[in-house]
This record gives structure tokens, C-alpha cells and sequence, in this order.
């Protein structure tokens, strides 16, 4: 269910907007319109939707608009032409109380700095959005408690701001913005003044905190890694425009711009891709029925050494190797059950390629499998080196 549209976004700074709209429709570029009209271009028709639930990330370097964008999205800064709707409601057309209501009620923001208040305890400035919308300071206080314990800050209610890491800083500033149980989360640039090492752990925090509370999160950022790494989905930004939108493997395996090429060349690839994106898929396999010298053939029409073995539901039963296969036939054998390597490795089709690189030791193939256990498909050495070099698709 797409949770939040924008329709036709623009953003001028400067006072003849009109003006500086009409030159974009003519194909004049940011620099030309401010050498021209000295009105800056924020933002250039900007449609995208973003669906409840998942983690959208906008990234672009600096300049290229992602924070107006955001800004935008809860009218910190006025849109200058366009649509933003949230639960099919225009927010640019609504009035300043209207407004009020959704910040206070569907929507919070954390920013890059913690912006904490620093003579209020850490309790206090979770609750502090509470204490303006007017909430009982008992119940305030129990929901700050309840989203200290969220972001595992328990005990440290007491404490002022000055008195925590960067890290636990920001975990602050993330309870106070969930302390209200918004349905829409803004993250501006949010772990970018941390320390590498703590921005890593804030990252992983994230995600774990998004399995349980399924927000909508919007989230800021430069950092290509990072938004590998968190999207659900990526929007490319470029000179104000959305230059493409997609999951990190899309964008990865399929850059639009030669612009996005370049931004993504020196990505490693290994902790992007997925088992799903290097899998081939699951042909030729033999069933439980089928005996050993059938599997043997099969082998060597495709010239490889194991096989897996699934039933009629196409569950994996286990491998079989051709050494096994050859051993069932000698001891005169016409079922396969007692032959098979039960150790190997299954994985699911979201694993990343370099989790997946530590499981083939033993030089097998990797099952593929869903959450029923069937085969989707196989992984082998090959197929990791042909997707790190950028030559994945077939999947044949």
C-alpha cells in the first residue's frame, strides 16, 4: 500500500519561481537559471511513491536536493508546485493547524545533529514532544520509558545529554521522534556525524528496530553504502531530479545514467548482491523415485559431480555425489535415500553473496531454498565470480 506520493515536486528558492519553473521546461540547467535569474533550484519535478513499511532511501551528493526533498515532505520547507500526499491527503494544501496535527501525529524527523535539549534528562527530551502536545506528564513518562527500552537506553533516563557517547546521542533523538508512535519516520543525514565504527552499529540497530516496529522510514543519506545497506529501495538524486529509483541490485546491475554507473563502480559487490541474484536456476535435479544410475547420467550430461535431490513436492531431500551414486550402484542399490550428503549448505534467497562465500569450504553447490524448504535454486563458485563481475541475469 503506497503510504507516501509525490506528484511533480518543485522547489525554487528565490522570488520569481514562475520564472525559473518556465526555463526548466524550456531545458536550461540549475547553473544557467542562476546565472540568469538568480533563483536556486531546489527541486525539479520530483514523482516517486513510497510504499507503508519499507525503508526508502535518498541519496545523492551535496547539492543534488535529497534534504530539500525531505524537508519538503513535512513542509519545513513550503514546496514551490506540486503534490505530497500521505494517506491520499494533500499536505500542501493543508492549513497550518492541519499540519500541526500530522507532525504531531503522523510523522517525526531525526536529524543529523542530536539537537537534544541539554538541561532536560534524557528522559525528558524523549517526552518532550509529548509534554507540547499537551499528554499527562505519567503517561509521557511511560512511553518515554517504553521507547528508551526500544532503542536499549534503559537506565539511563536520569542522565543529560552531555553525559552519553555521540551513539547514544542520537539514540535519544530516535526515541523522541518515535516516542509518539508516528507512522512516517524522516531521517535526515541522521547517523552521518558519527564515528564509522558506531554509524555501522546504529545502522544494524535500525534495521533490527524496523522488523519490529514496521515504520515507514524515509531515510537521508551520501553515503552509498549506507543506502545499499538500508533501502528496501534507493532513489538516485542528481541536480535536483530523480535520476533513478530502485532496489540496491537494480541499481547495481542496472544502472540508468552513465551518472549512476560512476556512482556505484567501486561498490562492493559481495555485500549487495544477493543469493538470488547468482542462483541458477535448479536444473537438472533428480527425484527420490529415481535411481542411482539415472542420477549418474544426468551428471555427466551436464558435466558436474553432484546433484540434488528433491521430491515430488521439489523439497530438498539432500545431494548426492557422483562418488555416492557410484558406491549405490556397486552395492547393487536402486534407491537413492541411503546415499545422500545431508550436510551441505541451504540458504535463503536473501542471504548476501559474501555471508554465502564461507559456506562453500567444502568446494559444493549452495541450495537456494524457500521458507518450505523447495528448491529455487543452486549456487556454485562460477556463479558468484560471473555476478561480481557484473554478468548476472539469465540465471540459466
Amino acid at each position: 500500500m503506497v503510504k507516501v506520493k509525490i506528484k511533480n515536486l518543485y522547489k525554487i528558492f528565490g522570488k520569481q519561481p514562475e520564472r525559473a519553473i518556465k526555463l526548466l521546461e524550456e531545458g536550461k540547467t540549475k547553473e544557467e537559471i542562476l546565472k540568469r535569474t538568480n533563483q536556486v533550484v531546489g527541486l525539479v519535478d520530483v514523482s516517486l511513491s513510497i510504499n507503508a513499511g519499507e525503508i526508502f532511501v535518498v541519496m545523492g551528493l551535496s547539492g543534488s536536493g535529497k534534504s530539500t526533498l525531505v524537508r519538503c515532505l513535512n513542509r519545513l520547507i513550503e514546496p514551490t508546485k506540486g503534490e505530497i500526499l500521505i494517506d491520499g491527503k494533500n499536505i500542501v494544501e493543508m492549513s497550518y493547524k492541519q499540519l500541526l496535527e500530522v507532525r504531531r501525529k503522523k510523522m517525526s524527523m531525526v536529524f543529523q545533529s542530536f539537537a537534544l535539549l541539554p538541561h532536560l534528562t534524557v528522559m525528558d527530551n524523549v517526552a518532550y514532544g509529548l509534554k507540547i502536545q499537551g499528554v499527562p506528564r505519567d503517561q509521557r513518562v511511560e512511553k518515554a520509558k517504553q521507547t528508551l527500552n526500544t532503542v536499549g537506553l534503559q537506565g539511563w533516563e536520569d542522565s543529560y545529554p552531555q553525559q552519553l557517547s555521540g551513539g547514544m546521542q542520537q539514540r535519544v533523538g530516535l526515541a523522541r521522534a518515535l516516542a509518539n508512535d508516528p507512522d512516517i519516520l524522516l531521517m535526515d543525514e541522521a547517523f552521518s556525524a558519527l564515528d564509522p565504527l558506531i554509524r555501522g552499529d546504529m545502522q544494524d540497530e535500525l534495521m533490527d528496530l524496523q522488523s519490529k516496529m514496521n515504520k515507514t522510514i524515509i531515510f537521508i543519506t551520501h553515503d552509498l553504502d549506507e543506502a545499499l545497506k538500508l533501502g528496501d529501495r534507493i532513489a538516485l538524486m542528481k541536480d535536483g531530479r530523480i535520476v533513478q529509483i530502485g532496489t540496491s541490485e537494480e541499481i547495481l546491475q542496472s544502472p540508468a545514467t552513465s551518472y549512476v554507473e560512476r556512482f556505484v563502480e567501486n561498490v562492493d559487490r559481495a555485500k549487495v548482491l544477493t543469493a538470488e541474484s547468482v542462483m541458477k536456476k535448479p536444473k537438472p535435479v533428480v527425484y527420490l523415485k529415481d535411481g542411482p544410475r539415472f542420477a549418474l547420467r544426468k551428471m555427466k550430461e551436464h558435466g558436474i559431480s553432484s546433484i540434488f535431490v528433491v521430491d515430488q513436492g521439489k523439497k530438498v531431500k539432500g545431494l548426492l555425489t557422483a562418488e555416492r551414486a557410484a558406491q549405490a550402484i556397486k552395492d547393487g542399490s536402486k534407491r537413492l535415500g541411503g546415499y545422500l550428503e545431508t550436510d551441505y549448505a541451504k540458504v535463503p534467497p536473501n542471504m548476501i553473496v559474501s555471508d554465502i562465500f564461507k559456506l562453500m569450504d567444502r568446494g559444493l553447490p549452495v541450495a537456494v531454498t524457500s521458507q518450505e524448504d523447495q528448491l529455487l535454486g543452486i549456487i556454485v563458485r562460477g556463479a558468484i565470480i560471473q555476478g561480481l563481475a557484473g554478468e548476472v541475469g539469465n540465471n540459466e
